[in-house]
C-alpha cells in the first residue's frame, strides 16, 4: 500500500498544499478555495481518499480521487491557476507562487505518476489523505 499526505493552507483566494510520500516531499499544490464543499466551486473535504488511474477525455490518463462525500470525477491535473482551470481537482506545481497559484504543473505530475503509477500497476492501494497544516 502507497500513503501519501496533502497538507493545506487555506486562504480566500485558493487552497495551497504540501504532498508527501513518507518523508519524502513530492511537490506542492494548488486546489480551489473551501467553500464548503459545493461542486465546481470548492476544494474537497479533508479525508483519506483511494487514488485509481483514470482515462479523462481532456486531460488523458490521470489519477482520480475516488469516494469524495457529495462529488465525483476528481482529478489530479495540471494546472497554474486553481480559479481559472480547476473545478475541485488538486494541481500538482512545482512551486506556489500564491494562493491557487503555482508553476510548472506538468512536472510536479510526473514526479507524482513515477511515485503511484508502479503502485498501481503492481495491484497496490494508493491514499491520499487530506489534513489541514498544524493538524496530524
Amino acid at each position: 500500500m502507497t500513503e501519501l499526505r496533502l497538507i493545506r493552507t487555506y486562504h480566500p483566494e485558493g487552497t495551497n498544499g504540501v504532498l508527501w510520500h513518507g518523508e519524502k516531499q513530492i511537490c506542492q499544490t494548488i486546489e480551489l478555495p473551501w467553500r464548503n464543499n459545493r461542486r465546481m466551486i470548492s476544494c474537497i473535504p479533508e479525508g483519506r481518499y483511494r487514488l485509481i488511474r483514470r482515462e479523462h477525455f481532456k486531460h488523458g490518463d490521470q489519477l482520480a480521487v475516488t469516494g469524495v462525500p457529495g462529488r465525483e470525477a476528481i482529478l489530479i491535473h495540471p494546472a497554474n491557476f486553481a480559479l481559472a482551470e480547476l473545478q475541485g481537482c488538486i494541481a500538482p506545481v512545482t512551486k506556489v507562487m500564491a494562493p491557487g497559484k503555482g508553476v510548472f504543473s506538468r512536472v510536479a505530475l510526473e514526479r507524482l505518476k513515477d511515485i503511484a503509477y508502479p503502485a498501481l500497476e503492481a495491484g497496490e492501494a494508493v491514499w491520499l489523505t487530506i489534513v489541514q497544516e498544524g493538524v496530524r
